[in-house]
């Protein structure tokens, strides 16, 4: 990976493994990781900041401030609006830092930041090449085809796809066949979840290569 360049994380859905997929990249890389929007603080649950700083073993410093950390654990815009806040595009510019960064997205490529803008649209604004985490599951074909022609049709570049879940060789084939996009790999469940255990689980089902080229 050259000294800077930047890797966008998005998803087929939520709750799918981005965060955890993200914690193995980011320890993988020593790279710095940006969580621009984080929805549904809670004193009583992680952030995903605090996950993939707990999972990556990457310097403290290594992991960025959120532009905005609304309270609701709902879509960005509607979390903005009820705590009252409106997210302003300046303040989502990408940070510039020595060394790789890693992005993540909340949510699947098209939920909306604000009632004029998808993260699809943020996408285009930064210009960085998405990784896209699927599922192996059932329905999985249809939603990452989905996301994956959404992503074309705007011209955004996509680095490959990163599976998560129990293997389904036929789906993963399909998928990144279909697509013609690059199948980077897939992270297995990990129990127990630590650091240690994912970075041996990345490193056992991904190339590192694929990531800095």
């Amino acid at each position: 990976m050259s000294p800077r360049q930047t890797l966008i994380i998005t998803g087929t859905d939520t709750d799918i493994g981005k965060t955890i997929f993200a914690s193995a990249l980011v320890g993988a890389l020593n790279a710095h990781y940006w969580k621009p929007v984080q929805s549904g603080i809670d004193p009583t649950t992680e952030t995903d900041s605090a996950t993939v700083a707990r999972l990556s073993g990457v310097a403290a410093s290594h992991i960025l401030p959120e532009a905005y950390r609304l309270t609701t654990p709902c879509s960005p815009h509607l979390s903005a609006e009820i705590d009252g806040v409106t997210i302003d595009p300046a303040r989502l510019a990408a940070p510039l830092i020595d060394g790789p960064l890693i992005i993540e997205a909340a949510g699947g490529v098209m939920v909306p930041l604000t009632r004029d803008t998808l993260y699809a649209d943020q996408f285009v604004t930064w210009g960085f090449p998405v990784i896209l985490i699927a599922r192996t599951s059932l329905g999985t074909i249809n939603h990452s085809l989905l996301s994956i022609e959404a992503l074309k049709r705007r011209g955004i570049a996509i680095h490959g796809v990163a599976f998560v879940g129990n293997a389904n060789e036929d789906n993963e084939a399909l998928i990144t066949s279909f697509a013609k996009v690059k199948r980077l790999g897939r992270l297995p469940m990990v129990a127990p979840l630590n650091r240690t255990t994912l970075a041996a689980a990345f490193h056992a089902h991904f190339n590192v290569e694929d990531f800095t080229a």
